[in-house]
């Protein structure tokens, strides 16, 4: 029995149980993986694998369980590596970050200042994505972090964290006809074509949520992932666009104006998520406590040893 052995599985479950694909991201050959999964399996004396002919179809029952000890003993060979790394060098080493844009654009770029500041032989990688995918990249360790403010807090396998909290506005030309009201509402939104969020991002469940609630029908014209292409298509007139409050800058948008909609869509809490059960390298608790202050080095490790609470913001 070796690691390379364990490996081979973990990537085919992964995978989707494809030894061709499994083979291909661990850079061999398919016969070579199915040979090393099959000699396992004769050590283990039982199949890890249900198979129909050549084709692997499922996991056994004694190979579910194979698979969670196999999670924790490659996870704690990663812990250990990371371990002599930072007992050697603290200061040097890889930090990748996935994200969402809203995050990447407008809420991490004075935390990636300093933190390059203070470390400058970390070499920090940054990874755009939707939330889900965002969560399978630090449960596949492609990922040391992941902030985003959807899908990280229902995935067990992570210790998700809460940031801060934001709330969304809505963003029209000068001279709309919004402007005019003193106290924005549901129901005058609704009498105009709305631009927004994608619905995996930025808090769009809570917009869809609170006119669903009103019972009215919001006509979303335009979605998209991204809020500078929500504000460029408000400022064409396409429609009242819907925010991040956030993403607004009174100087680079002196096209548009902004009006609170706080009253109107539930907050929505930013997560930072990392995979339970890891260790994290000094940098990264660093990483972490200058995006969130409140998250300190001693509250992540409590947290992730499981003897700490963190509550909502």
């Amino acid at each position: 029995m070796n690691f390379q052995q364990l490996r081979y599985v973990r990537e085919t479950v992964r995978r989707g149980l494809s030894l061709t694909e499994a083979a291909n991201a661990l850079h061999t050959s398919q016969p070579g993986v199915s040979k090393q999964v099959r000699e396992l399996e004769n050590e283990l004396g039982f199949e890890i694998f249900v198979r129909h002919g050549k084709r692997i179809a499922a996991l056994t029952e004694p190979g579910k369980a194979v698979l969670e000890i196999i999670e924790r003993v490659l996870l704690e060979a990663e812990n250990l590596k990371r371990a002599a790394d930072d007992f050697r060098d603290q200061e040097a080493g890889s930090l990748t970050i996935a994200t969402t844009h809203t995050q990447a654009r407008y809420a991490l770029p004075r935390v990636v200042t300093e933190f390059k500041r203070r470390y400058p032989r970390v070499r920090l990688t940054m990874q755009q994505a939707n939330p889900p995918q965002l969560a399978e990249m630090v449960l596949a360790g492609a990922a040391d972090i992941a902030v985003a403010s959807e899908a990280l807090d229902d995935c067990p396998g992570l210790l998700a964290m809460p940031a801060y909290t934001w709330n969304h506005c809505a963003v029209v030309p000068s001279g709309h006809a919004l402007l005019k009201a003193e106290r924005l509402t549901l129901e005058a939104l609704a009498r105009h074509p709305i631009v927004t969020y994608d619905p995996a991002f930025s808090g769009r469940a809570n917009i869809d949520a609170a006119f669903a609630a009103a019972r009215l029908e919001a006509e979303v014209v335009l979605s998209a992932i991204d809020a500078d292409v929500i504000k460029t298509y408000a400022e064409l007139g396409l429609g009242v666009g819907i925010i991040a409050a956030m993403a607004f800058d009174e100087r680079r948008d002196s096209l548009l104006r902004a009006i609170d909609c706080a009253h109107l869509f539930r907050s929505n809490t930013t997560r930072v998520a990392v995979k339970r059960g890891s260790l994290l390298r000094g940098y990264a608790f660093a990483f972490i406590e200058l995006f969130a202050p409140t998250l300190t080095r001693q509250t992540v490790q409590r947290a992730l040893a499981g003897g700490g609470e963190l509550y909502e913001l």
